[in-house]
């Protein structure tokens, strides 16, 4: 394996939040990357925000100096995987729609490439049954945005191949990424802890304890966490952290994990954070 940026080529599935960051990550390091959604819609805005998303990066330093930019293409269709160094799904957290695509993606590629699935939440070990050689998956879970932040949760899951693990840490590392490897489990350690955070902090703004920004400063303030809960989830799509808690709930048993009404009425009206100009906070206008 190399970690030489210039011998990865990356197949990013997937052109929403998540998957335009991952592939804004991966050219601005120099990584070749073939971004690929179904939906047309999508793919005509992804190559703007990409461009978008590595200008912020490089401004913030997040770049490495001197380095070209990987070639950036886009498809259709997911049996353009083929060729790829690895695979990173990065749809919605739908278990059966990451099954079937993942599916259609392993019947494609090399026996041996990589295959990695971005999920917050959903067990590697129950998306292994879909794919022709479950040695070859793996699960991260890259933080939004992904092109600023440097750590990634890596999930090996019981099949997992060494194989599998030595090529995705050479293609983390040809990105400036640090992997920090757990065991597979429902939302992993990240979203174990910070999803039901956040589920408790919707609900103290629901029952009227307090307003989003309140809760947010005194997280800052008093605990120091770097944003406050609510402006990070925000961040992450309310409907995508609905997704997630539900499949923590579902999986675990654990009450805190179950939606609060206050997330799920936000979800309802289309509010979804800042990509969709609402959420807990308002950023209409303020939109880059």
């Amino acid at each position: 394996m190399s970690t030489d940026h210039y011998s990865h080529h990356v197949a990013v599935l997937g052109a929403g939040v998540m998957g335009t960051g991952i592939a804004a990550m991966a050219v601005g390091h120099g990584v070749a990357v073939s971004l690929i959604d179904i939906d047309g819609d999508k793919l005509d805005r992804a190559r703007a925000e990409i461009a978008g998303k590595i200008r912020h990066a490089g401004l913030l330093g997040s770049l490495p100096d001197g380095r070209d930019h990987g070639e950036l293409t886009l498809s259709d269709s997911v049996r353009d995987v083929a060729g790829s160094t690895a695979v990173i799904e990065a749809i919605t957290e739908e278990p059966d729609l990451k099954a079937k695509v993942l599916g259609t993606a392993s019947a494609t590629i090399r026996p041996g490439t990589p295959m990695i699935s971005n999920t917050s939440g959903i067990p590697i070990d129950e998306l292994a049954g879909s794919v022709q050689r479950p040695e070859d998956l793996l699960g991260t879970h890259f933080m939004n945005p992904a092109y600023l932040i440097r750590m990634v949760e890596v999930v090996r899951g019981p099949r997992t191949g060494e194989a599998a693990m030595a090529a995705a840490r050479d293609m983390l590392t040809a990105m400036d990424r640090t992997a920090i490897v757990v065991r597979d489990s429902p939302g992993f350690v990240t979203s174990r802890l910070l999803h039901p955070m956040i589920n408790t902090a919707a609900r103290l703004v629901g029952d009227g304890v307090a307003d989003a920004e309140a809760v947010d400063t005194l997280m800052r303030g008093c605990l120091g966490h770097p944003t406050g809960p609510l402006r990070t989830a925000d961040l992450i799509g309310l409907d995508n952290l609905v997704d997630s808690l539900e499949v923590l709930h579902a999986r675990t048993g654990d009450d805190s994990c179950r939606p609060c009404p206050q997330l799920v009425d936000l979800v309802r009206a289309g509010h979804l954070g800042r990509k969709s100009g609402r959420g807990f906070y308002d950023y209409r206008g303020a939109l880059s």
